[in-house]
C-alpha cells in the first residue's frame, strides 16, 4: 500500500511538472510567432495571390498572429478582413512579382455587401492586364458565383454543381413553441414595418412584411442579375430563366448555359495556372494566401504622421455597456469616438457599420459622441451587409453616408419585449410567486405575470418617446422633415440602392471609397489610417482562446451550421427592453 501510494504520488508529481514544461514551451512557441508576426516578407516572381471566399470575412481583420490558431483542432488558418483583402488587391495590381489571383471558393457566407466590395475591387485588379481565375471543387454558392462572375474564366470540378435559383429570405416564429412552454411575450412597438416582433406573436408574415421582404429582396437580385449579365454577356431574363430551371444544377448544363467556362478537375487547373503564370510545368506553382500577402510591404503607399484618419469598426449586435469582440458595447464605443473627436492629429472619422442594430440606449449613446464629433471634423459612414435600426441610428449624424446596393439599411423604428413566464413557472414547474411592493408598480416590469394596462400604456409612451426622438434625430442629421422620414420609416427595411433613392444615404460606395471622401471631406492629401477600437494584446487572446473561444469551438464543432439557431438564441436572451434593431434574424440565401 505504501509502495502504491509512493508510484501514486510520483506520478501526479510527474504530470504537473510535465505540464508546466509543456506550458512554458507553448508559451515560448507563442512568443516566437508573436515576435515574427509583423516581419515583412518577400515573395518570388510569378507568383498568384490566392483568395478564400466562401467563408465569413469580417470587416477588419485581426492584426494578432495567434487569431488563426484553433485550439481544439490544432489548426493554423487565419481569416483576412475585409480591410486586408482590398488593400491586398490594390497592392497586388501594382506588384510585378503578383501574375493573377485565384478564388478559391468554399461554403459560408460573408454577405451581399462584403462580397460586392471584393468584386468590384477584382474587376478593377483585371483593367490593370492581369488575370483572375475562380475554382470550386464542390458546391458554387450563388454568392460566391456571384463573385465569381468578377473572374476573367470560371472553372468547377467536373462533379461539381452552381447554386444557381434566386435569392430566398427565410423567416422562424417562435410563437406556438412559446406558448407550449407557457410563456408569452408582452410586445409594445412603433411602426407598421416593424416585424422584429412578430415571430414572437404571430405564426406567418403580415402583409406589410411580405412586401417589404419582396422588395429589398428584390433590389438584391436585379442587381446581382444586372452584373452577372454585364460580366458574363448572358441577357438578363436568360439569366431568370437559368434560375427558374436550376440549370447550374449539373455542372454539363452549367457549362452549355455559359454559367462556367470549363470543367476541370485540380491538375488541370495547376498546370492552366502555370501557363498562366509563366512558370513551367517542372515547376510549383508560386500560391501566395491572403494572409502572408499581409506582410509583403506596399513599396507605393506614402504615409503622413501628422494627419490621420481613424476608420472605427462597429460590428454586431448593438448592446449596454462595454461589449465584447462579437458585438457594439455603446459606453465603450462612445469613448472610442470621444477620443478621438479630441485628437487633433485625426482629421476624419470614418465609422465602418455592420450592425442589425440593437439597444435603443445605447444607440443613443453612440450617436451623442457622433454628433458631437461631425461638429467639429468630417464623419464619413461607411454601410457594410446592414446598418439598419440602431445601426442607421447612429449612422445618422453622418457628414455623408456610403452604402453597398447590397446594404440592408433603414428599419428605423423600436420595440420593447418583456416575457411573461407565469405560466411556465406556475403549470409547467410547479413554482408560484408571491411579491410584496412597498408602491403600486415597484415590481415593473416582471417575468411572473403579464403587464396591468397601466403599464402597458407607460411602455408604449416610452416606445413613442423613443420612436420620435430616432426620427427626430435621422431628420436632422439627413436635412429632412420629420413627416418625410416617418413615412419612409415605420421600421421599413431597404436596400442600399432603394436607401440612395428615398435619401438616407449620400453615395454608393465601399470602404475604399469611404477613406478616400473622408481625406477630400478634411482636405488632405497624404495620411495614415488609424483602425479601432485597439485590438487585445496577443498574450490577452490566448487566455481568451483557452476559455470562451475553445467552448465556441467544441459547440461549432458539436453543432456544424446548427450554430446559427444557438446564437439566435442567445441574442434573444439580450433583447429585454427597448429595441432599436432588423426585423427577425434575416437570412438571405
Amino acid at each position: 500500500m505504501k509502495n502504491f501510494l509512493k508510484y501514486t504520488l510520483a506520478t501526479i508529481t510527474g504530470i504537473i511538472i510535465a505540464s508546466i514544461l509543456l506550458f512554458i514551451v507553448m508559451l515560448a512557441s507563442f512568443s516566437a510567432i508573436v515576435s515574427s508576426g509583423n516581419k515583412p516578407i518577400s515573395i518570388s516572381n510569378n507568383s498568384i495571390l490566392v483568395l478564400k471566399a466562401g467563408v465569413n470575412i469580417p470587416d477588419r481583420g485581426d492584426q494578432n498572429p495567434l487569431s488563426g490558431i484553433d485550439l481544439l483542432n490544432m489548426t493554423f488558418a487565419p481569416v483576412p478582413g475585409l480591410n486586408e483583402i482590398l488593400h491586398n488587391i490594390e497592392k497586388a495590381s501594382g506588384d510585378n512579382k503578383i501574375k493573377g489571383i485565384l478564388i478559391e471558393n468554399g461554403l459560408l457566407s460573408s454577405g451581399w455587401a462584403t462580397t460586392e466590395e471584393i468584386r468590384n475591387a477584382l474587376l478593377k485588379f483585371r483593367e490593370g492586364g492581369k488575370f483572375v481565375i475562380s475554382y470550386s471543387d464542390y458546391i458554387m454558392t450563388q454568392e460566391c458565383y456571384y463573385l465569381a462572375t468578377s473572374a476573367g474564366k470560371i472553372y468547377i470540378n467536373p462533379g461539381s454543381m452552381v447554386d444557381f435559383k434566386g435569392l430566398s429570405s427565410e423567416v422562424m416564429f417562435y410563437k406556438k413553441a412559446l406558448e407550449k412552454i407557457g410563456v408569452e411575450v408582452q410586445v409594445t412597438r412603433h411602426g407598421k414595418f416593424k416585424g422584429a416582433v412578430e415571430p414572437f406573436i404571430l405564426d406567418k408574415l403580415s402583409n406589410e412584411n411580405r412586401t417589404q421582404i419582396k422588395d429589398y429582396v428584390g433590389s438584391l437580385w436585379d442587381q446581382v442579375i444586372t452584373d452577372i449579365s454585364k460580366s458574363r454577356g448572358i441577357p438578363a431574363d436568360q439569366l431568370n430563366r437559368f434560375a427558374d430551371n436550376l440549370d447550374g444544377t449539373l455542372a454539363s448544363r452549367a457549362v452549355e448555359s455559359k454559367l462556367v467556362d470549363r470543367l476541370m478537375y485540380r491538375d488541370e487547373l495547376i498546370d492552366t495556372l502555370k501557363i498562366m503564370s509563366g512558370i513551367s510545368k517542372d515547376k510549383d506553382l508560386n500560391l501566395v494566401p491572403m494572409a502572408k500577402y499581409n506582410k509583403v510591404p506596399d513599396t507605393k503607399m506614402t504615409y503622413s504622421v501628422k494627419n490621420k484618419i481613424a476608420v472605427v469598426y462597429a460590428s454586431g449586435t448593438i448592446v449596454t455597456g462595454r461589449g465584447n469582440d462579437d458585438n457594439i458595447g455603446g459606453n465603450y464605443y462612445a469613448d472610442v469616438i470621444r477620443k478621438v473627436r479630441l485628437d487633433t492629429s485625426v482629421k476624419a472619422i470614418v465609422l465602418r457599420v455592420d450592425s442589425p442594430g440593437g439597444s435603443a440606449t445605447a444607440s443613443d449613446i453612440m450617436w451623442r459622441e457622433l454628433d458631437l464629433s461631425a461638429k467639429v471634423k468630417p464623419v464619413v459612414i461607411s454601410m457594410g451587409n446592414y446598418a439598419a435600426s440602431g445601426g442607421y441610428f447612429i449612422s445618422a449624424p453622418g457628414t455623408k453616408i456610403y452604402a453597398d446596393p447590397m446594404t440592408i439599411s433603414g428599419s428605423i423604428g423600436v420595440f420593447g419585449l418583456i416575457p411573461n413566464a407565469g405560466k411556465l413557472l406556475s403549470e409547467k414547474l410547479g413554482l408560484t410567486t408571491e411579491i410584496v411592493n412597498t408602491n403600486k408598480n415597484s415590481d415593473f416590469p416582471s417575468i411572473y405575470g403579464p403587464m396591468n394596462p397601466y403599464e402597458k400604456e407607460l411602455m408604449q409612451l416610452s416606445i413613442e418617446k423613443i420612436y420620435s426622438d430616432f426620427v427626430g434625430k435621422v431628420a436632422s442629421g439627413r436635412k429632412m422633415s420629420p413627416v418625410s422620414v416617418d413615412s419612409i420609416g415605420q421600421g421599413r427595411v431597404w436596400s442600399g440602392t432603394s436607401a440612395l433613392k428615398i435619401g438616407l444615404v449620400d453615395e454608393m460606395g465601399g470602404l475604399k471609397d469611404a477613406i478616400k471622401g473622408a481625406a477630400k471631406l478634411a482636405g488632405i492629401e497624404s495620411f495614415s489610417v488609424r483602425e479601432l477600437p485597439v485590438l487585445e494584446d496577443p498574450y490577452t487572446r490566448i487566455i481568451s482562446q483557452l476559455s470562451g473561444e475553445l467552448r465556441m469551438s467544441i459547440l461549432k464543432n458539436e453543432l456544424g451550421e446548427s450554430i446559427k439557431f444557438y446564437n439566435m438564441v442567445q441574442e434573444i436572451k439580450g433583447m429585454s427592453g427597448i429595441q432599436a434593431r432588423l426585423p427577425y434574424f434575416i437570412d438571405i440565401h
